[in-house]
């Protein structure tokens, strides 16, 4: 077992038994427990299968490849609908609501799907980069903010433009755009810093 999962937990002191016996549940199986995007991950051959993590109001499961399982008890949700294909989500709200038995059947479909080279793979077309006017203006007036900003991938644009445009009032779309521009002249992506965690 990774100490630094066992770290993870000691930090959420609202769900901590919860969370061991969600982790109980990976002891005797052929897994690897790791941290991954700052939480508790458990992998197999390679392949991300569960991760496990703590909310204010609830703690979860989340099955990198869900959408493949069975889920004969309906336990899952899609928690980015529209964004996410595989990946699901089993909440739990209280320790009564873990049955470790059921946990386990899941995990070994997950680990089973993997063993048959079962994947759901991220659509990786190209998505089309749609500047916000807020952005474009602030591009066509200042010419180093547009070396900056040319400089960035096209996902790294794409997170910038859409941070903006997700925005439905113009003044959060404007508050937004100051509280990036220097993030941008610095060269630093939108979400680097959950990035490589």
């Amino acid at each position: 077992m990774n100490p630094k999962v066992a770290e993870y937990i000691r930090k959420k002191e609202n769900w901590q038994k919860e969370l061991e016996t969600l982790r109980a549940v990976f002891s005797d199986l052929p897994v690897e427990e790791t941290i991954k995007w700052g939480a508790p991950t458990y992998v197999y051959n390679g392949k991300n299968i569960v991760g496990l993590a703590a909310f204010k109001n609830y703690c979860g499961l989340w099955f990198f490849q869900g959408a493949l399982l069975k889920d004969k008890h309906k336990v899952f949700i899609n928690a980015q609908e529209g964004k996410t294909k595989a990946m699901l989500q089993w909440r739990f709200y209280s320790l009564e609501e873990i049955d470790k038995n059921l946990i386990k059947e899941y995990v070994l479909e997950a680990i089973e799907n993997v063993k048959l080279g079962k994947e759901i793979k991220p659509d990786r077309t190209k998505k089309e980069l749609i500047i916000p006017i807020e952005l474009q203006q602030e591009i066509n007036n200042n010419k180093e903010f547009k070396k900056k900003f040319e400089a960035f991938s096209n996902s790294c644009k794409r997170e910038y433009a859409n941070y903006i445009s997700d925005a439905k009032r113009e003044e959060t779309r404007l508050r937004r755009l100051q509280k990036i521009i220097p993030m941008i002249l610095s060269g630093a992506g939108l979400n680097d810093k959950y990035k490589n965690c």
